[in-house]
């Protein structure tokens, strides 16, 4: 692993977490998990996302699952968590909390509380970088009700607040408009799903869903999609697409974790309000794993 890499730069797999039958969090599952990641090949994790149901788990839970992660963290391996919240002050204390356990830095998502605007993104992620870590900004206008288009991203970026942007709006032009607007400003892959578009236009990192299900063929099309040896990627890009694709799905979290559980890592249950998947997504998901298990895809 090269020791000048960013911390976001590689695949930063944007872990799930995993609850027991009475839905309280089973740390020791999660530890193992990125510790079988880190072994794998992969760069680094990301607790706390979207996929890691931050928004059920409580301060304290939180804290402690960026702990676990750093705790089985080897050297070198990135551990990057999110810090959304529906305010600034509270994003900022979980800044703090992941820059005093030793993390290298932080993923943030715009105040999602109402539908900001732009001085309120400003004052936002200025609160957040004020922690001292290096923040990602996480796009994801769907969701937030706030978008962080590449006009505000750009002076976001000209004003120290941002080192790089987890683009999550599924529109790869965006990538092109932020290389001319802000061409320090690093593009990482936010959706699995536009990873070969992304990296083509110049991503330099990839914050993945589906690479804690499909480890070594996630970062084996990464690679040849950042090298763009289109010869390896788009086949494999077209192999893996079929579960790809749920990463921007709306039961993204609890398709994930029927692969994990497919594939004998620890998935589990979702916290409510999600509710475990329809009968007739959970086979559609099924059958697009179990094809890819059944092909030695791992």
């Amino acid at each position: 692993m090269a020791h000048d890499r960013r911390p976001w730069h590689g695949v930063v797999v944007a872990t799930s977490l995993p609850f027991r039958r009475d839905l309280s969090v089973d740390y020791g599952a999660y530890g193992e998990s990125v510790a079988w990641l880190a072994e794998q090949g992969v760069h680094g994790v990301a607790p706390n996302g979207s996929l890691g149901e931050y928004q059920t788990l409580t301060d304290e839970e939180r804290d402690r699952v960026v702990r676990t992660a750093v705790a089985h963290a080897p050297e070198g391996f990135t551990v990057m968590p999110g810090v959304g919240a529906y305010g600034a002050m509270e994003a900022k204390r979980h800044a703090q909390v992941a820059r005093d356990a030793g993390c290298q830095a932080v993923m943030c998502l715009p105040p999602n509380g109402h539908r900001a605007g732009d001085g309120a993104v400003l004052e936002h992620f200025a609160m957040v970088a004020s922690a001292g870590l290096p923040v990602t900004a996480y796009n994801n206008p769907v969701d937030t009700r706030v978008d962080l288009r590449p006009e505000l991203l750009a002076k976001l970026h000209a004003e120290g607040l941002i080192a790089g942007v987890k683009e999550f709006s599924g529109d790869v032009r965006r990538c092109y408009a932020l290389r001319e607007l802000a061409p320090g400003l690093d593009l990482v892959a936010g959706t699995d799903d536009t990873l070969l578009e992304a990296a083509l236009a110049g991503a330099r990192g990839w914050v993945a869903g589906y690479a804690q299900v499909f480890p070594r063929a996630c970062l084996a099309l990464y690679e040849a999609a950042l090298a763009g040896d289109l010869d390896t990627a788009l086949p494999l890009y077209r192999r893996l697409h079929p579960v790809l694709r749920w990463d921007s799905r709306t039961e993204f979290v609890q398709a994930v974790k029927l692969g994990q559980e497919m594939t004998g890592r620890p998935g589990g249950p979702c916290r409510p309000p999600r509710q475990p998947l329809a009968p007739e997504a959970e086979a559609v998901v099924r059958a697009a794993t179990r094809a890819l298990v059944d092909a030695g895809v791992r």
